[in-house]
């Protein structure tokens, strides 16, 4: 973990609700996609914690939701402006464990982690696929980072507004895959953990106080006994859950 101060370069919105910010600084601490970042913000009393889209060596890019009071002061912010932020966070994607034929599957917010992934598995020459899942067309973003790296993504809406009618699990039935990741609400990592029956990991949602394990406040039971979704997570094995 370290602390860094960054200075905003692009904060732009993608959707009405979903934006794109790129900070400028250090990224020595980050080391694995699915990691995160935690924000200090003035008149917020804690950090707010964001999952790293991607990263460069001039700095790293976030991509998130307007959802309350902190991200609604960060839809407002400037280039130019500077933020502190605690970089590092989390344990992130192990790509070791990838298989030769893995499956990245991402519901709203939790799509901008899997953006980062797709491009360092695509760097060890596998061949991701990649389905993503939104309420509504208006709501879809991001499938151009895809595309962009030779990746068609599927898409499902809940509406049928774009790709296909439903669920984003309902991508899965027919796919080809031996592994996978995942990042999203949690009663979607459910439905993603029943669909599927190789091995995967999958990036977990909890409140957090401090953001870095001294707090315990976002304690979860798993087969191995408690883990911190902010210290030994976001990132927990399908092998360890339990719902």
């Amino acid at each position: 973990m370290k602390q860094e101060i960054y200075e905003i370069t692009e904060n732009r919105p993608l959707t009405d609700a979903v934006f794109r910010m790129r900070l400028n600084g250090d990224v020595s601490a980050l080391s694995r996609p699915g990691q995160f970042v935690n924000i200090k913000l003035a008149g917020c009393f804690l950090r707010r914690p964001i999952s790293v889209c991607d990263w460069d060596g001039n700095g790293l890019i976030l991509v998130y939701k307007v959802v309350g009071q902190g991200t609604e002061l960060m839809s407002r912010l400037a280039p130019g402006e500077k933020l502190d932020l605690l970089t590092g966070l989390g344990n992130g994607y192990d790509l070791s464990k990838s298989g030769d034929k893995p499956l990245l599957i991402g519901g709203g917010v939790g799509v901008p982690p899997l953006i980062g992934l797709a491009r360092r598995l695509l760097e060890q020459g596998k061949s991701p696929r990649v389905l993503l899942g939104f309420n509504r067309a208006a709501e879809v973003f991001g499938v151009e980072e895809f595309t962009a790296r030779g990746l068609s993504p599927d898409i499902a809406t809940l509406d049928g507004s774009a790709g296909r009618k439903g669920l984003v699990t309902d991508l899965i039935a027919g796919a080809d895959f031996d592994y996978v990741f995942t990042c999203g609400p949690e009663p979607m990592l459910k439905a993603v953990y029943q669909a599927s029956s190789c091995g995967g990991q999958y990036s977990f949602e909890e409140r957090m106080g401090c953001g870095f394990g001294a707090c315990m406040g976002c304690s979860c039971r798993t087969k191995y006994g408690y883990k911190r979704i902010c210290k030994d997570g976001p990132v927990l094995e399908r092998e360890e859950i339990i719902w």
